[in-house]
This record gives structure tokens, C-alpha cells and sequence, in this order.
């Protein structure tokens, strides 16, 4: 009989994870009892996905406050810290900028606006309009932005970014001004000294930042990118990709995850004889159309997967086939053409008029968007995606 379903997702529910848990052994045993009792066979190419968050866990991957602020200590001194773009969020940032402001004697908060780099929004856009403010020219201070724009709570969580985050920093007697840029350049007016938090254009904010007369520059994976008194850290990414754990921990982005994937590839293979692709996710690369928000925190979709899925899809657009070259078709005789048009296709469909409109990103970013909406961030407790049927097309 002729297969009517295509891609099919799974959340997978498995133990809840502790540290020294062996996280391979609970994804592969979790992968085949799903599959017991749910009445499906294990297939070639078939996905494994696993969220960072469990594996972070397994790892012990933790650190506290007060290993942050001795880190920032060490790095900054009794120096003023400009700490800019930080995203408003009490999960990704709020454990972070305690750890931050315990390590300090006077923060300088920049904060973006109209949104922070994410998308939370302090202010509407249009409100920028009608008070005749430029967010790419005009720098605020906090008296200023309160002038023009008031007291605003964020539409989720209620929360006034603003008041919040100073009151963290000042919870530990530290002194804070709070100011508004687009422009990083503008912190060197205040301190020389800056953490800077953005996550994505890191990059080109400490490279202008050290061109313009900066001296004592950091981002925030430079902080806990080697482990402080035993805590938990990450080489590549540091605070990074981290979340909340306790009010005084957070968990950080896992580390050497090749080897994890790499391992569960393997021991699928010797359990079933199928060759699975494996990869570990965190956010995925999507929209709120609502709030406005990017699920885009992590520093990466995948921290690591293995090989089957490097690269992106090399689709044709089956409704520009049956639009333009096989418009006078129909039925079986479209059909048969359009699978024989896929099965012919080249290795390498760009600029082809027949991919037009198919999605050009990485097969990583994708399929973690898709992990990532399934296993949700809430009570599904589901943190493991099984996909079936990914790489198929019209014609299988």
C-alpha cells in the first residue's frame, strides 16, 4: 500500500535527569521502549534529538553566584563595568546579573530599545515615532526614557525590565545608572570597562568597542569559560546558552556534547542495525507573532550532531512544478512527472527556478525549531524527539 504520512515527530518521555546520570544509556533505552510501545520499527535515518537541558544536567554542568561575581571580580577589578545588551529575561539573565553585580563596585546598565536583541520590547516602536525619538541616534538616560515613554511591564511577564534589573544590581549596595543605546560605542563615554551580553552580534560589539579606545573588554562567554573553585563552566560559550536553576545558580550550556551524540549513534546502531542521526538542541530559530519574540538565546541551535545532518535541504518547490513545467498535467500522469523530475533532480539545487520559496537554512537549525516546539519548555516532559520520515520526499 502506497505510504500516506510523511514527516512524523515524537516526544519522548524519559526519566527525570540528575547529575552522573549516563545520559546515552537513558536516550537509547528511552528510543527503543518508545518504540516497543508505541508500535513502530526504528528505520535508517531516522532522528534522535536531545535537549541540551538534560544533558547539562547529567554533567553537573552548575554554577553559582558567587563563582560568577568571583570570575567578573577577577577580570574587572574595582573598575566601573559597562554591562551592555543584556536580553530581558528572569530565566536567561536575571542569576547572571546577580553573579555580575556581586562581582562589582559600579555597573553601568546600557540597555538596547526599542527591544533587547531578542525581541522583548520596552517600549513600542510606534510610541518612538509619536515622541519624535531615534533609537539609532538618540541615547537616553533613565530619567529621560521614563519621561518619554513611562512605566512599561512586559506583556508575558509583568515584569518592568528597567526597575527589575537595577534593583538586582542594588540588592548588593552596588551603584547603577541606567542608560539607552543602539550603539556600543556610547558605554566608552562612562567606563572603559564592559561585559558585554549580547549573544549573536557579540563579535562585532567587542571588536568595535576595542577599536574605539575600549581596554578591559569581555563578553559573557568569556565568563566561566574556565571552571572557579570547582564550578561547572563551558570553553566555548561560558554564561552563554545558561538558564536559571535555583535564585542562586544557573545551569550552564553543556560541554563536549560530540561525544554524546557520537555514542548514541552507536549504540543504536548495535541495538537495531539502523544508522539514526543524533543531535542535541536548544532554542530554535522562530518567531512570536504576537509578542514579537526570537526563541534564539542559545548561542547555537546544535551544539553538536552527527554528520548525516551537516548541510541544508535541496528541496524542488512541487507547486512551481505543477504551476510551470507540468501546468497542462493532471492526475496520475502530474504525478509520475513530478517524481520522476525529484528523482532526476541535481545534487545542488541553488539559484534553481524550481527551488524557489524552499527553506534555505541549515538541516540543524531546522530540525531543532522543530524539536524545540515540540518538547515545548513547560510540563510535557518530553525532552527527547524522535522523527521519522524527515528526508523523504514525494516519491517514497
Amino acid at each position: 500500500m502506497e505510504r500516506v504520512v510523511g514527516t512524523v515527530v515524537r516526544g519522548l518521555r524519559c526519566p527525570i535527569i540528575n547529575q552522573g546520570d549516563q545520559i546515552e544509556d537513558i536516550v537509547v533505552d528511552s528510543v527503543l521502549k518508545a518504540a516497543e510501545v508505541e508500535g513502530y520499527a526504528i528505520q535508517d535515518r531516522d532522528i534522535v534529538t536531545v535537549t541540551e537541558s538534560i544533558v547539562a544536567r547529567a554533567q553537573g554542568n552548575y554554577a553559582t553566584i558567587d563563582h560568577i561575581a568571583a570570575d567578573v571580580r577577577a577580570k574587572f577589578g574595582e573598575d566601573t563595568i559597562g554591562v551592555i545588551f543584556p536580553i530581558l529575561s528572569r530565566n536567561r539573565f536575571a542569576i547572571c546579573l546577580r553573579g555580575i553585580a556581586k562581582g562589582a563596585k559600579k555597573i553601568v546598565l546600557m540597555l538596547s530599545y526599542p527591544s533587547d536583541e531578542v525581541g522583548n520590547h520596552l517600549v513600542d516602536l510606534d510610541l518612538l515615532d509619536e515622541k519624535g525619538v531615534n533609537p539609532w541616534t538618540d541615547v537616553l538616560t533613565e530619567e529621560q526614557f521614563r519621561h518619554y515613554f513611562g512605566y512599561n511591564k512586559h506583556p508575558f511577564t509583568g515584569v518592568d525590565y528597567i526597575d527589575y534589573y537595577k534593583s538586582l544590581i542594588e540588592e548588593y549596595g552596588v551603584e547603577c545608572e541606567v542608560i539607552f543605546s543602539n550603539n556600543p560605542k556610547t558605554i566608552l563615554d562612562y567606563t572603559k570597562n564592559v561585559l558585554t551580553c549580547d549573544i549573536h552580534s557579540r563579535h562585532r560589539t567587542k571588536r568595535l568597542l576595542k577599536a574605539n579606545g575600549g581596554e578591559n573588554i569581555y563578553s559573557l562567554d568569556n565568563i566561566l569559560a574556565a571552571p572557579i573553585d570547582g564550578s561547572g563552566f563551558n570553553e566555548a560559550y561560558g554564561l552563554l546558552g545558561s538558564n536559571k536553576a535555583t535564585e542562586e545558580s544557573v545551569k550552564l550550556f553543556p560541554r563536549n556534547c560530540q561525544p554524546v551524540v557520537d555514542q548514541i549513534q552507536h549504540m543504536l546502531l548495535e541495538k537495531t542495525g539502523k544508522h539514526v542521526e543524533v543531535m542535541i538542541y536548544g532554542d530554535g530559530a522562530f518567531k512570536d507573532p504576537v509578542g514579537q519574540i526570537w526563541e534564539l538565546a542559545d548561542p547555537v541551535v546544535s551544539p553538536a550532531f552527527t554528520a548525516g545532518l551537516n548541510g541544508t535541504p535541496n528541496e524542488i518547490k512541487l507547486k512551481y512544478l505543477a504551476d510551470n513545467n507540468f501546468a497542462e498535467l493532471r492526475g496520475e500522469e502530474l504525478k509520475q512527472a513530478i517524481s520522476q523530475f525529484i528523482d532526476q533532480k541535481d545534487a545542488d539545487l541553488v539559484g534553481a527556478m524550481e527551488a524557489q520559496g524552499t527553506t534555505p537554512r541549515r538541516l540543524t537549525d531546522l530540525i531543532g525549531s522543530l524539536s524545540d516546539l515540540t518538547s515545548g519548555s513547560g510540563d510535557k516532559g518530553t525532552p527527547i524527539i524522535y522523527i521519522q520520515g524527515y528526508f523523504d520526499n514525494y516519491t517514497k
